[in-house]
């Protein structure tokens, strides 16, 4: 067994080629700390190291489990963040959202805000970190409230970013309210036919009902009762649904802006309270 039937194993099932050389990286760094450095300085993995890589490799082609839940981890704008099939994994897409809730946070001196459908807690952790604001973070999860606990302890700011068991604005206390609520929340029509690897994922955290906007309309219509004056709510999108959630937001929100992925598919939503 060499590196390239390891690769040709992944390819074989429908991975991308540049994919598969990607997560036989990730693979190689996280179990044996064997990095782009050491292939081009020509070391080689043992036997034993290439018989635990095969190992790894079926576990993901098997029922093609998602590589960041055999590793455990996910990175996500800088940090690693630890991952569990309760969680939903961070992707690219969400960095755009929460590098946009820096700049209006960093910009107005907002000092509090609201995560609903928290996670992992990435985009609470990341805000906590790189802002002055406290972040609380909701969930409905037991199991994913634990996850973000994990991570916030990992990253140091335990006092920064803060994490309740709520069903969105549930257990928010009617005297609590935000400069910012930010939301990734789950957008997926119910019934829509996904990949092998996005099943693994918690089908809380992705299906939404018939037109998946059933959390957005629930979001929207408390949401004004939390914010603070000049505060904003934001969202990700779900693809073909910007104008939807904009319509649903112009009742209660002014100043609505949507902002594209590299892609050039609408992927975020934000706008201040009227």
């Amino acid at each position: 067994m060499n590196m390239q039937s390891i690769i040709k194993m992944m390819t074989d099932v429908g991975i991308e080629l540049n994919e598969a050389k990607k997560e036989i990286e990730m693979l190689l760094e996280h179990f044996f700390s064997y990095t782009t450095v050491d292939k081009i300085q020509g070391k080689n993995l043992n036997d034993m190291q290439l018989d635990m890589l095969k190992k790894k490799v079926q576990e993901r082609v098997s029922d093609r489990k998602p590589i960041q839940h055999i590793i455990g981890e996910a990175y996500f704008m800088g940090e690693y963040f630890k991952v569990s099939p309760d969680v939903l994994i961070p992707r690219d897409e969400t960095e755009i959202l929460v590098r946009k809730a820096i700049e209006l946070i960093n910009k107005n001196n907002f000092e509090q805000v609201l995560d609903i459908g928290t996670g992992s807690g990435c985009i609470a952790c990341t805000i906590a970190k790189q802002t002055n604001a406290v972040v609380l973070g909701v969930d409905i999860s037991f199991d994913a409230l634990r996850v973000a606990l994990d991570n916030v302890t990992k990253l140091g700011i335990n006092n920064r970013a803060v994490f309740r068991k709520s069903d969105l604005f549930e257990k928010i206390h009617p005297n609590e309210s935000f400069d910012l609520i930010i939301s990734n929340p789950p957008y997926i029509p119910t019934g829509t036919k996904l990949s092998p690897e996005v099943m693994h994922e918690p089908e809380i955290a992705l299906f939404a009902g018939d037109d998946g906007l059933d959390v957005y309309r629930k979001i929207i219509e408390d949401a004004p009762k939390y914010i603070n004056k000049g505060g904003y709510l934001m969202f990700e999108l779900g693809i073909d649904e910007s104008n939807k959630v904009k319509e649903l937001m112009q009742k209660k929100f002014k100043d609505i802006v949507v902002l594209k992925d590299m892609a050039g598919i609408d992927r975020v939503i934000y706008a201040q309270l009227v």
